[in-house]
């Protein structure tokens, strides 16, 4: 039996990998950061097949502490502050999360197990304003928020790491990937979760920014396979996993709404307070090395993976409203 330990388990991805990592027959600990109103619902049905422990990727002791426990063969450091919105308000913050705690967590594995194999989520967000088409391994970074900035810290580190310790230290530049798992913050889930509350009757409009912003959207479950795979090659090494296409924010919404019969034209409003003050227009992704080095592939299409969404929180919203005994409107 391996061990692995996850930071950011709560969270989507975290939540399907542990899922994933426990199918394999692997012991999964997890870092639990104290908070006053912890939340499990993403893995309220693995809860107690996971090892918890206490811990803050701020606070390099309780890294420290949390490895010796966990004793792991498989590091997956996926906490960070994620969302990019945030990052302008709380740009410190994000850069002591997203980008020294990376640092923190290598250096406790370093410390305590430096045979681990560690994993570090990066992300498309690292190629901003980007300076080609699509983007690759190889493409420089630019980012454009200081989200992207401590992504881009995270990344090099990482790195670095590998090649001053040699340590198997890989880096996932994932894209965009949802899931029903995903906040509500997020667009994607916003979309879904508007598209449910619009049908049942309980809202009316949804308010948007940049529709015309092109995002490489694929589903979270394909992609936690791509960050297990890399941590079973010979060499350690950073791969761009995405799914080669690209979508508007406004098809986004053309598919969602269609489903359930509706005009998105009807219901959605632009408002400014959504606009980024630096914008990330186009974000697609090249992943032919992945595909042909991890053999890795795709199950979920974006259409697919957009239904699958407004489904569950149809689902969700519905059981919301029974519980609470509001009228449901004809479905």
């Amino acid at each position: 039996m391996k061990n692995a330990l996850i930071t950011g388990v709560t969270g989507q991805d975290g939540s399907y990998l542990a899922e994933f990592l426990l199918k394999k027959g692997y012991k999964v600990y997890a870092l639990r950061r104290r908070t006053s109103t912890p939340n499990y619902i993403n893995v309220e049905q693995i809860k107690d097949d996971i090892e918890w422990i206490d811990g803050d990727l701020t606070d390099l002791a309780s890294l420290v502490h949390a490895v010796t426990i966990s004793k792991p063969d498989e590091v997956y450091n996926l906490a960070a502050q994620s969302f990019v919105a945030t990052s302008w308000p709380q740009p410190l913050a994000t850069g002591q999360i997203t980008g020294l705690g990376v640092t923190n967590m290598l250096e406790a594995v370093r410390i305590i197990k430096p045979n681990a194999r560690f994993y570090q989520a990066s992300s498309s967000e690292m190629f901003g304003k980007v300076v080609e088409v699509p983007q690759r391994e190889t493409t420089p970074f630019y980012p454009r928020s200081p989200y992207g900035v401590a992504k881009v810290y995270g990344h090099w580190i990482t790195v670095n790491y590998r090649e001053s310790f040699n340590m198997f230290a890989c880096s996932g530049i994932l894209f965009n990937h949802e899931s029903p798992r995903r906040g509500l913050e997020f667009v994607t889930r916003k979309v879904s979760d508007a598209v449910a509350r619009i049908k049942l009757g309980i809202q009316k409009e949804l308010r948007m920014g940049n529709l015309d912003a092109k995002r490489d959207w694929g589903f979270a479950g394909d992609y936690v396979k791509a960050m297990w795979l890399m941590l079973q090659q010979e060499v350690p090494d950073d791969y761009v996993i995405s799914t080669g296409e690209t979508h508007t924010v406004r098809r986004l919404l053309e598919i969602a709404f269609s489903y359930v019969g509706l005009n998105y034209e009807d219901h959605v409003v632009i408002d400014p307070k959504f606009a980024r003050p630096a914008e990330v227009d186009l974000l697609l992704g090249d992943c032919k090395k992945a595909k042909d080095k991890l053999g890795w592939e795709l199950e979920v299409t974006f259409e697919g993976l957009v239904k699958m969404m407004v489904d569950a929180d149809i689902k969700r919203v519905k059981a919301e409203m029974e519980s609470n005994n509001i009228i449901l409107r004809d479905f």
